[in-house]
């Protein structure tokens, strides 16, 4: 008999997503005329049945088309706001899973929903994930769907930016999404040619960052480019962000947790405010006229890239062989030019940083490129 599936994308929206659902839709049906059923909305439409059947109409025509055809959402499954409460939905899930015979549920998504899959896997489905993130921080495979699109905008930006900063005479910092790893940043700053590029691995001094603009305009060069990932830091604020950090994880009791918990929150209304608060120092400390662009979503949307699409494409087409021969509770990464099922369990709760000895990071460094440690 042949088998059904359900496939969901949960987390932020990404280039490449309805490639992903495409080809697992396709491939499955092709290969062993597995049924495939999409559910609305990410865990929320798993929790609320409400789903569409993905026949080959619907996969139709999708293959270019950025975003989800399914919508997602940030929902969790033991965290789901119900009215005016937040309760664990998991079981209702595990209910509607069964409720439709279904052999296995497919998660796109990034941390988040690699998270939120392996509570379902431990709960008794059959779960098989795909690795989607502009920010590339998903671990054990080389790279995830939508990076390669989100880093062709932000490189385009920088290179759009330079005609500005060049004509103006200025300092144009440019924030670039990564959540809390610098991969967008270095390598959008390295392929358009940033002077500076700033990354969370690798806390600031701002100091350091002033005085490469200056040997610049000294050397007859008045403009710089500063790429700033939105997650870094200045070191004296990556020192508080650690120290609160080691507090919470050795408070003795709730009262001492919560305090410090508190202190985080107000470093993490810090870190949100950090790039403008690093493109006014930079004016003052240059003399220098300074603006900042914040890329924002724009990085998110759109056509996906070809690499994204082959990438999308040759992961959701190794995801249905996993379904066929019965292989769950994986990630499908992406080795080389291999698809690789990794244990889920291998993924969750780790995030893949720039190394500071990473061949990018050596590069910017052999290229004279700020980094703002040295």
């Amino acid at each position: 008999m042949s088998k059904s599936i359900g496939i969901l994308t949960a987390g932020g929206d990404t280039p490449g997503l309805n490639a992903a659902i495409r080809a697992v839709g396709k491939a499955g049906y092709n290969r062993s005329g597995i049924q495939a059923v999409g559910f609305r909305d990410g865990f929320r439409g798993l929790m609320e049945n409400r789903l569409v059947r993905l026949d080959g109409e619907l996969l139709s025509g999708i293959l270019t088309l950025g975003g989800t055809i399914l919508g997602t959402s940030r929902d969790k499954p033991h965290k789901m706001p119900i009215g005016d409460k937040t309760l664990d939905m998991t079981d209702v899930m595990l209910e509607n899973y069964e409720r439709h015979n279904l052999d296995a549920l497919v998660c796109l998504g990034g941390g988040g929903t690699q998270k939120n899959a392996y509570r379902l896997m431990q709960k008794g489905l059959n779960i098989i994930t795909l690795p989607k993130t502009i920010d590339n921080d998903i671990p054990l495979t080389d790279v995830s769907f939508g990076f390669d699109t989100a880093l062709n905008i932000a490189t385009e930006a920088i290179d759009r930016l330079h005609s500005t900063a060049h004509s103006h005479h200025r300092i144009i910092v440019v924030e670039i999404m990564g959540h809390n790893t610098g991969w967008l940043s270095l390598g959008a700053g390295i392929a358009g040619g940033a002077d500076a590029i700033i990354i969370p691995e690798i806390p600031y001094d701002v100091d350091v960052i002033a005085e490469a603009v200056i040997r610049r305009r000294q050397a007859g060069k008045h403009f710089s480019i500063v790429a700033v990932s939105e997650g870094a830091m200045s070191s004296d604020l990556a020192h508080r962000y650690q120290r609160i950090r080691d507090e919470i994880a050795n408070a003795e009791d709730k009262k001492e947790r919560k305090a410090a918990k508190a202190q985080l929150q107000e470093i993490e209304k810090e870190r949100l405010e950090s790039t403008h608060l690093l493109t006014r120092q930079l004016e003052e400390l240059t003399r220098l006229e300074s603006r900042v662009t914040i890329l924002g979503h724009v990085q998110r949307g759109g056509v996906p890239s070809p690499v994204d699409r082959l990438l999308a494409t040759r992961l959701g087409s190794a995801c249905a062989h996993c379904i066929e021969e019965g292989v769950f509770g994986v990630m499908v990464a992406s080795r080389g030019e291999e698809a690789v099922p990794v244990p889920l369990e291998d993924v969750v709760g780790h995030r893949k940083n720039v190394p500071l000895d990473h061949a990018w990071v050596q590069t910017a460094r052999d290229l004279g490129v700020c980094l703002g440690d040295e």
